[in-house]
């Protein structure tokens, strides 16, 4: 038996340790309106499987015409931000990620772009009524479509892609970076999501979109009273300004020829070319607000959505001598 003092070895007990859980960290898709919290999650969840697949080279027919689709039921562990049921389909996805591969933008910065916060709403609805969106980096937009459009993008995505490839990247056509299908309390929306044709890094003072024709080209006096209007070529013409494209003229014409023969292949004539204007010395007063705080117009990429775009500083505008800039466009055009 044991002695005094001293304990039976069957009867110790071992000492606990407490252990402080650690929960896993989950990225939370915050946004009030489910749809583009949807949005956000498969944008997540598409460019995730993209980066976690084989890199392919080379694109066959097929994938033109595939899709990845996911389907989620009674979701609870974020049924605050998510819906409990929805649907996600991504239109494309080797297409698109070949695409923003040519474009020069990275799955990792596109996704982020878009999940990092919620994309913010476009307040001025253009003449289709569609939705906009623009990331929170005003990198990208987001624009809400018809099936009928869809139909229309794929119809159009392999020359499309073709002429991507054959410019480089370096098409002055809107840069399509993916296409996407959300079903959300039944009721299906499609949206396309496409590079800001305008500069993020600098604040565009003026815009002009202009079509090279002066039949009914000027903005209406609702679209001059806004704050950073989108006016037209007599608005342009009566500036009596010239653009100076400089050492980069001979490519940029030649490059803007291609992208309208392009356009011209697939019978399509509403185009215009959107010219932004960035004037240094406006912003080195101090004039004007964050570039973050401008508000963007739908009609610009309604307008653009088989269009060029420029970018150019006032430092590239010439003011002619002679008045003959504008001769053919009585006074009252300008007036």
């Amino acid at each position: 038996m044991p002695g005094r003092g001293q304990r039976d070895g069957s009867s110790h007990k071992p000492k606990l340790r407490r252990i402080k859980a650690k929960h896993q960290r989950k990225r939370v898709m915050r946004a009030k309106d489910p749809v583009l919290a949807v949005f956000m999650w498969g944008v997540q969840h598409t460019v995730n499987e993209v980066l976690a697949s084989a890199e392919t080279s080379l694109l066959l027919p097929e994938d033109f015409k595939a899709y990845s689709k996911i389907r989620v039921e009674n979701q609870y562990f974020n049924k605050e931000n998510l819906p409990g049921h929805f649907k996600f389909k991504e239109y494309c996805p080797r297409v698109f990620h070949d695409l923003r591969k040519r474009f020069s933008v990275d799955d990792s910065d596109f996704m982020m772009s878009l999940i990092e916060q919620p994309p913010r709403y476009m307040e001025n609805p253009g003449r289709s009524g569609a939705k906009l969106f623009v990331s929170y980096n005003r990198k990208l937009v987001i624009k809400s479509i018809t099936s009928e459009e869809v139909a229309l993008v794929h119809q159009i995505l392999q020359p499309y892609h073709a002429h991507a490839v054959t410019t480089e990247g370096k098409t002055l056509l809107p840069h399509y970076l993916g296409m996407y299908r959300l079903t959300v309390n039944n009721t299906e929306t499609y949206w396309i999501v496409m590079r800001n044709v305008l500069s993020s890094s600098v604040t565009i003072h003026r815009k002009f979109d202009l079509k090279g024709s002066t039949v009914d080209r000027a903005a209406t006096h609702k679209e001059k009273a806004k704050e950073n209007p989108t006016l037209k070529d007599n608005d342009f013409l009566c500036t009596g300004e010239r653009i100076v494209i400089g050492e980069n003229r001979t490519t940029f014409i030649s490059q803007l020829s291609a992208d309208v023969q392009f356009l011209q292949g697939l019978n399509i004539m509403d185009y215009s070319l959107l010219v932004g204007i960035h004037d240094p010395s406006i912003s080195s007063c101090g004039e004007v607000k964050e570039n973050n705080d401008q508000e963007s117009d739908e009609e610009e990429y309604e307008d653009m959505e088989h269009g060029d775009s420029r970018n150019v500083s006032s430092d590239e505008l010439e003011v002619p001598h002679s008045p003959s800039s504008a001769t053919g466009h009585s006074s009252d055009v300008c007036a």
